[in-house]
């Protein structure tokens, strides 16, 4: 994970290179996780069979993954977005390897890999709170982007280095796409933990540590003079109403994923007021209600394991 939070800050700043520092410490995280994964092979200790399927699979997706995102780099040039499909299969990957934790895992440490979890889901959305700052630097005249990148961009894009190169660059989806994402996408992982875990306020916690990290990482990477990001500061007002739904109307899921996609979306706007957003057009909310409403609804009729791992009913959930 320090690996990757690295790796996007870097990429917004110098050229793409496989043997660039943050590459190198994801490979360690990554052989270190092979080991890991080939002693629960082996040994059959540590997770049940069905978690060690989804983590094997996860790795094996995983692993998969990297020389595909090579070719496309070699074939395609400098890949300017982390809404790629070889990206894509990186996040695959990862979330199948934790979904088989989060199952072997109870309580706290559960919560802590539904934080890693909702890390993973969120990581595409980064492009998006650095392409904000990204934009604006060069707007003042200061580009945190060295010269030879915005060159490379450019060339790829068949453009000059001018405004609409850059704006491609720093934002490469629609406008709508950022609150869609995170108001159902981030929020139902923070939905599925309180479900999940059990414990009051896990999702707000799970969003407060997670807002934590980006903070600390955010700070260590201005030391270093690299680009800082928007924090997703909103999710946190999301994950507050998701606590109290779950005390207050947990029979009534539509009313929860209603409430939740308003806070959500409230939030942004309120931050975006208060002190910085990526752009996001709010026209997609109704599609965001119906999405959370359907997910919450498909949850709360699914038996939930229970802290002994039998399974529990949903009431009882």
């Amino acid at each position: 994970m320090v690996g990757s939070s690295w790796d996007v800050s870097w990429h917004f700043k110098w050229l793409r290179d496989d043997f660039a520092p943050p590459h190198l410490l994801n490979s360690a995280g990554t052989i270190l996780a092979m080991v890991l994964v080939g002693v629960h092979w082996y040994t059959g200790f540590g997770v049940d069979r069905t978690s060690k399927r989804l983590i094997e699979t996860g790795m094996a997706i995983f692993m998969i993954a990297i020389p595909v995102d090579l070719v496309n780099h070699r074939v395609n040039g400098l890949d300017i977005t982390s809404w790629s499909p070889s990206h894509a299969l990186l996040y695959i990957g990862t979330a199948l390897m934790l979904a088989g934790l989060i199952k072997s895992s109870r309580g706290i440490v559960q919560a802590v890999f539904f934080a890693f979890f909702l890390e993973n889901w969120h990581f595409p959305a980064l492009h998006q709170e650095y392409g904000v700052y990204g934009l604006k630097a060069w707007l003042a005249g200061r580009p945190e982007a060295e010269p030879s990148l915005l060159a490379f961009a450019a060339e790829q894009m068949g453009r000059p280095v001018d405004l609409t190169m850059v704006e491609k660059f720093a934002q490469p989806v629609s406008y709508w796409v950022y609150p869609l994402w995170t108001a159902v996408g981030s929020i139902f992982v923070l939905v599925l933990a309180r479900r999940v875990v059990g414990m009051r306020w896990t999702a707000t916690g799970i969003a407060a540590g997670y807002l934590a990290y980006r903070v600390v990482s955010g700070f260590l990477l201005d030391l270093m003079d690299f680009p800082h990001s928007a924090m997703p500061f909103f999710l946190l007002a999301g994950a507050v109403v998701i606590d109290l739904a779950f005390r207050f109307v947990p029979e009534v899921p539509v009313v929860g994923a209603l409430l939740t996609v308003g806070a959500t979306y409230a939030g942004i706007v309120l931050q975006g007021w208060i002190t910085e957003t990526p752009p996001y057009e709010l026209n997609a909310w109704p599609v965001a209600a119906v999405l959370l409403c359907v997910l919450w609804y498909g949850q709360s009729r699914i038996q939930n394991p229970g802290p002994s791992g039998t399974l529990s009913s949903s009431a009882a959930s």
